[in-house]
């Protein structure tokens, strides 16, 4: 069944990071290295999977400087340390993201006439993502 997604929060550590419009999703690729060899049968190229990448995680919403979670993320920018974060939804059972991240991309100040300031974020995923399901309410 589907779900809304509003309810869903983004943590570092155990800091919301609030304000938020839009919370990018993970999305897993993964590389290939071709070995093609001259007894490939049928003409056709032959690929290995090689390494996994987590990509990236953007954050878009409104800036709001009393939130501790958009100050650790302007922080996170001059830090050369991976943090935790949690993307968890509002789904039952509960289900969650955990990972490890870099922040690549910090932004405050797209101003419009008609809107309100703007924030936004990148987290570089490091390692691999954990999806949890649980199997009962508030799991």
């Amino acid at each position: 069944m589907a779900t809304r997604g509003i309810g869903t929060t983004i943590k570092s550590g155990t800091q919301k990071i609030g304000s938020l419009t839009s919370i990018g999703g993970i999305e897993i690729t993964a590389d290939t290295m071709d070995v093609t060899d001259l007894d490939s049968e049928g003409g056709y190229r032959k690929f290995i999977k090689t390494f996994r990448d987590g990509g990236e995680v953007p954050l878009e919403g409104f800036f709001d400087a009393e939130d501790t979670g958009q100050a650790a993320m302007q922080a996170s920018i001059d830090s050369d340390d991976e943090e935790e974060y949690t993307i968890d939804f509002p789904t039952n059972p509960k289900a969650s993201w955990t990972f490890k991240g870099i922040v690549t991309g910090f932004k405050v100040g797209d101003i419009e006439l008609d809107g309100a300031i703007a924030f936004a974020a990148t987290i570089k995923v490091s390692g691999k993502p954990e999806l949890s399901m649980g199997t009962g309410a508030g799991s």
